[in-house]
Formats: C-alpha cells, sequence, structure tokens
C-alpha cells in the first residue's frame, strides 16, 4: 500500500509510521506541519529508507493537499495530524478549532476530489481512516462503558474539536459515500509523547526531583492503551474495517490517576533510586482541578475484537514498565524539549 500519513511526527503518528517502515512493504508518505508536538528525532531510526518520504506541511492547505494527494497518488489515508492537549485547548481554543475541524475538513475535500477523480483500481481500495478520541463520549460515572453508539458529550474545547472533525468524516461518507472509517481510541502512552502529558510528565519530574502534580484528588478514571497497540489496531482497521463504521480502541486498564502516579514512582524507587533513599512519592502535590475535567473514561472495545480479531498485546504493567525504561534511556530526547518549547509548566488554568 502507499499511505499518506498526516502528523506523523507526532506522539502515536510517529510510533505508526515506524511500525509500518519496520514491519511492512507499504511506502509512507509523512505529512506535518511540525508544531511544537512535531519532532523529526522521532522518525530518526527510519531516516533514508526508501519506502519513507517527509513533507512538512498544514493540512488546513487545500492546495498543499490536493498536490500531494497527487503526486503521490495513496491508497489510504491515516489522518493522526491534530491538536491534542485539554489543557492547552483550554488556554487556546481557537488552534484546536482550526486545525482539528478546518484542517479535517479541508483534508476530507481535497481527498474526496482526489477519489472520485481517480481510477477503478484506486477508488475501489482507497481509505479514509480518521484517528480520533474516547473524549468525545464525554464523562462516565462509576459504571458503564462507552461503546461505539455512545452519543457524543465532549466537555473540553479539544473534545469538542475532535467530535466536530468526527461527524465531518461521517457526514462525508453519508453524503457523498467517501470510504472512511473512524478510530475512537483511550489514552495512549509509550515512546515519544510529549512531556505535557501525564505519564511522561511524572518520569521527567521525578528524574528532575520536582513536584509531582496530581489534579484535584488524583481519582480521575482513565483507560490506558500502549502505542503500539493502538498502532496494530489502526492498521487492523485500515485493512478489515467495514467502510462507514467506527471502532473503538482501548487497551482494557482502567486505573486513578493516582494510581498511575504510585505506580510510575514505585517503578522508579527500583530503577533510579534517589540519592536520599526516600521514595518518589514523597513528591506528589495535589493541584487544583482541571476545569471541566471529566471524570472517568473507559473504552468497550468488543466490536474491533469481535469484528476484526485484535486485542491489544501489553497490559499496563508491561507498557509502563517499557515506557519508563524508555524516558530513562533516552533522557536526552525530552531534555532538548525542556530546553526549547516546554519546561514541565502547569497549563489549562484558565486565568
Amino acid at each position: 500500500m502507499k499511505i499518506l500519513v498526516t502528523g506523523g511526527c507526532g506522539f502515536i503518528g510517529s510510533n505508526f509510521v515506524i511500525a509500518q517502515i519496520t514491519h511492512t512493504d507499504n511506502q509512507i508518505l509523512n505529512l506535518d506541519k511540525l508544531t511544537y508536538a512535531g519532532n523529526l528525532e522521532n522518525l530518526q531510526s527510519i531516516e533514508g529508507n526508501t519506502n519513507y518520504q517527509f513533507i512538512e506541511g498544514d493540512i488546513c492547505d487545500g492546495e498543499l493537499a490536493s498536490d500531494t494527494l497527487s503526486d503521490f497518488q495513496p491508497d489510504a489515508i491515516v489522518h493522526f495530524a491534530a491538536e491534542s492537549h485539554v489543557d492547552r485547548s483550554i488556554d487556546g481554543p481557537m488552534t484546536f478549532v482550526e486545525t482539528n475541524v478546518i484542517g479535517t475538513a479541508t483534508l476530507l475535500n481535497a481527498s474526496m476530489k482526489y477519489w472520485q477523480n481517480n481510477s477503478e483500481k484506486i477508488k475501489d481500495k482507497f481509505r479514509f481512516l480518521h484517528v480520533s478520541t474516547d473524549e468525545v463520549y464525554g464523562s462516565l460515572g462509576d459504571d458503564g462503558f462507552f461503546t461505539e453508539s455512545t452519543p457524543y458529550d465532549p466537555s473540553s474545547p479539544y473534545s469538542a474539536s475532535k467530535a466536530s472533525s468526527d461527524h465531518l468524516v461521517r457526514a462525508w461518507h453519508r453524503t457523498y459515500g467517501f470510504p472512511t472509517l473512524i478510530t475512537n481510541c483511550s489514552n495512549n502512552y509509550g515512546p515519544y509523547q510529549f512531556p505535557e502529558k501525564l505519564i511522561p510528565l511524572m518520569i521527567a519530574n521525578c528524574v528532575d526531583e520536582k513536584p509531582l502534580p496530581v489534579y484535584g484528588e488524583g481519582l480521575n478514571v482513565r483507560d490506558w492503551l500502549y502505542v503500539t497497540d493502538h498502532c496494530d489496531a489502526i492498521y487492523t482497521v485500515l485493512q478489515k474495517g467495514e467502510l462507514g463504521d467506527t471502532y473503538n480502541i482501548g487497551g482494557h486498564n482502567e486505573i486513578k490517576n493516582i494510581d498511575i502516579v504510585n505506580t510510575i514512582c514505585a517503578t522508579l524507587d527500583e530503577l533510579k533510586p534517589r540519592s536520599n533513599g526516600i521514595s518518589y512519592s514523597e513528591l506528589i502535590t495535589y493541584v487544583t482541578d482541571r476545569p471541566g475535567h471529566d471524570f472517568r473514561y473507559a473504552i468497550d472495545a468488543s466490536k474491533i475484537k469481535n469484528d476484526l480479531g485484535w486485542i491489544p498485546k501489553e497490559t499496563f504493567e508491561t507498557g509502563i514498565r517499557k515506557t519508563i525504561q524508555w524516558y530513562l534511556d533516552n533522557e536526552q530526547w525530552w531534555r532538548r524539549i525542556q530546553d526549547g518549547t516546554y519546561n514541565q509548566e502547569r497549563l489549562g488554568r484558565n486565568v
């Protein structure tokens, strides 16, 4: 296959591109704007590979999107490109509307014209896979799970922008017959995640012996999905998914935020003990909660299991240990980010 990947220099996108180049013969063209979270360093391991190309560009640029599609002639698009951090969306919502809503609409429009005007061979196998989030469903109480039919109820500017883009993708399928697929995933973690997110932030702060900021009482619950499992699920949906369908992707790991932080502390106590002999958990600091903080997310991933045969390979215990070890082994990677655009400061306080 020839696959156009948007946002392939970001966290999940770069893991997907690496997996494709490492484990398949597919040709990948990576279109990325290189915002603060897009990092070419993530893809150093595949630089020079003849099946990989990179173009710097913005999905909001319709002419660039059309020219790229015309030149590359992809069999599929996997659309990761998005602003993705809830706290940043609270501080600056319009960037999220621009990229996630307008950018997705622009890409859909260019892709549909490419699809309509192409050969029957391309038209028959073409797929547009839109990568989304479980946050579009809103917040759960103590019970229940998100299914593919759960009504949308987004809480933050980020989740509202992703809900909007999901609706656009569905509209292009229903109105024009455009061959789309949507995946809604739970919280990802693993290598190359920008250190504003919970797990890499806590690891980096532990290494620097900085306070570990936990929102509220740390009782918010998320389902955690190791990033390579997510990438495998996306490729499974791309190959086998029913056109027009949505697939929830979860890791079967519902965990409270405070338990995540305590697990990181305990693992680092073993792998990189503090010189004073005191546990990293001493650094936990409870801070004012995020505005509109959803209480619980939990994915029912039975559809992708039953229909497509996909299940995650990593448990949280195996995945978190791999993740912590990766950040210890690649300290220079996150140090360069820390010295550049982000210094682990608190975002999204709505002030």
